[in-house]
């Protein structure tokens, strides 16, 4: 006679008899099942429970994630049922068929497979959490929605190719029909959930790819070969929702979308551009709602200290420089947010608007009709702001309005794309703005970068090889713990989670001004902020490691550090 689950779960002494009895009474008052009272009052865990219950049924429990799961188990079990029965084939050895399940009274899976498939199905148990991310991890994203839609259609051998008129009808109904937007929802669920800033859909020589940009890197994920031949029946839906055209293929496109996933709203941009085998596609997933806090930034005490005196002043420019992608708009936008007031004006030129910032006139500029950055600038002055942000100064006629605009009493931030803060003089000079106005309107260049975050589930130390590190000829690795991220559930194994900004802050004082006016090179005002006190990027970086925040790795991927 088996024994009790409770009898097996003491005798392994994974929980006590008196929790055990306090778990019964609690199932006569509710009637749920003695397994679910346990786990959910935590007198066991999850696993304990999964593992005390194979031994009672003479089932093998297993770790999914550290098993072998064969390719051939994969191709032999449709998406259809493993989503269905949230079960996971394991491997498939003379047609036997081993299958990983979460419920071991749940005979329906067995008997389904057998009967359609034909194999001879032996279970073991696995906890459900590990079943449903192996199917994600496996079988990719929306799976089963692909297969679901292609068993309506006739065999398919080649993707679906548009090239004549008369198929877009065709593929506008396809576009509209109710699976395919469940698959493109299913991959921005899934974005959203993997914390992606960014979709990226690709096409190949009859190959498709996925790609999700989580915390600055991009990421293949996982999805069903199959989405080849539903590829431009996915870019169409995307298109409609964006409201841009389906039947125009040879030219690059930008739109926008409003969806709600789960409780929150998300503002999508989209890009649509042609390539040698169909279109590419990147969404950038914006929540719709955004609180900006210079204390989010993650600046060092100093510089939060340099940044409110900077942004406290009448009038002059603050530019914030680094590549596409550093976060100098959130950090404009923190500095708009901490000055929004009631008492002032402030107006921004932006291209695109990332986000909506209640109480601040924003403009979105639009090229193909002449509204550029300098035309909106000229306009905005009759609108008598106290402040004013122009997205970037990308010429030389931006660049003077902007300066000429500061110069008659307004504060303005903008950003420029330079390498560090002190080339931040030298490219408004080599873009054609005299020296001596970029020397007497500029209060400070900040640059910037993004680098990920520990993840704080799975953090632990990580000694620095010979316990040193040189920054510009400096030994700072002397008494410092290091740590990274080992990876985890949590960080989709990566070691990261989140991101934060490393900065350089260079302050135009009469030293630098007379360095800019004699057309300096940057590396020489660089020279001398430091010797003025500026803190670099990377020695802003090194503190971060020191902080135990971030990874020498990281640091040294955004900034070239030398070890």
């Amino acid at each position: 006679m088996a024994l009790r689950i409770g009898d097996i779960l003491v005798k392994k002494g994974f929980t006590t008899q008196e929790r055990l009895r306090l778990a019964v009474e609690e199932q006569q008052k509710t009637g749920e099942a003695l397994g679910k009272i346990l786990v959910r009052l935590k007198f066991v865990t999850e696993r304990q429970m999964l593992e005390s219950l194979a031994e009672q049924q003479g089932m093998l429990f297993v770790d999914i994630k550290e098993i072998h799961i064969s390719e051939k188990a994969i191709k032999g079990v449709p998406a259809k049922f493993v989503w269905h029965y949230k079960i996971m084939p394991i491997n498939i050895d003379n047609n036997i068929l081993t299958l990983a399940v979460a419920d071991p009274f749940d005979m329906w899976p067995v008997d389904d497979l057998e009967a359609h498939l034909g194999y001879k199905v032996e279970r073991v148990l696995a906890a459900p959490s590990d079943i449903t991310e192996a199917i994600k991890k496996y079988y990719g994203v929306g799976a089963e929605t692909i297969e679901s839609i292609l068993s309506k259609e006739e065999d398919r051998s080649t993707p679906i190719e548009v090239s004549e008129r008369e198929n877009v009808e065709d593929l506008e109904k396809l576009a509209g029909d109710a699976s395919v937007i469940k698959l493109v929802n299913q991959i921005l669920q899934q974005a959203i959930n993997d914390r992606a800033t960014d979709i990226h859909l690709e096409h190949f020589r009859g190959e498709a790819f996925l790609r999700y940009r989580v915390d600055g890197i991009l990421y293949d994920t996982q999805v069903s070969e199959n989405i080849k031949y539903l590829y431009p029946a996915v870019i169409s839906r995307i298109k409609i929702m964006a409201n841009m055209d389906i039947v125009e293929r040879r030219l690059p496109q930008d739109g926008r979308a409003k969806v709600r996933i789960g409780q929150k709203e998300y503002e999508l941009r989209v890009s649509v551009i042609p390539t040698l085998y169909g279109e590419n596609i990147v969404i950038r997933i914006l929540p719709t709602t955004m609180l900006f806090s210079i204390a989010d930034l993650g600046m060092s005490k100093g510089d939060d200290k340099i940044l409110a005196e900077i942004i406290s002043q009448p009038h002059g420019i603050i530019f914030v420089t680094g590549p596409t992608g550093s976060g100098k708009t959130t950090t404009l936008y923190a500095c708009l947010s901490r000055l929004n007031t009631r008492e002032v004006k402030i107006v921004t030129i932006e291209d695109p608007i990332e986000y909506e910032l209640k109480g601040i006139s924003q403009t979105q500029i639009n090229p193909k009709i002449g509204l550029t950055f300098a035309t909106m600038l000229r306009s905005m002055l009759r609108h008598d702001p106290d402040i004013m942000m122009v997205g970037e100064v990308r010429d030389v006629e931006t660049a003077d309005v902007t300066i000429q605009t500061a110069l008659t009493g307004h504060l303005v931030f903008s950003t420029i794309h330079t390498n560090d803060s002190a080339s931040g003089a030298t490219r408004l000079i080599d873009i054609g703005v005299e020296p001596y106005l970029v020397a007497s309107s500029v209060n400070a260049f900040i640059a910037q970068r993004l680098v990920r975050l520990i993840c704080k589930n799975c953090k632990e130390e990580a000694p620095l090889k010979n316990g040193k590190i040189k920054i510009e000829g400096v030994n700072m690795g002397k008494e410092v713990i290091a740590y990274h991220g080992r990876g985890c559930k949590a960080c989709n194994h990566t070691g990261y989670s989140g991101r934060t900004g490393i900065y350089e802050i260079l302050l135009v004082n009469e030293e630098i001004r007379e360095l800019i006016i004699r057309k300096t090179s940057s590396d020489v005002i660089k020279k001398k902020a430091i010797e003025l006190g500026m803190r670099t990027l990377l020695q802003d970086g090194w503190e971060k490691i020191r902080a135990g925040v971030t990874t020498v790795e990281e640091i040294m991927r955004v900034t070239q550090l030398e070890r």
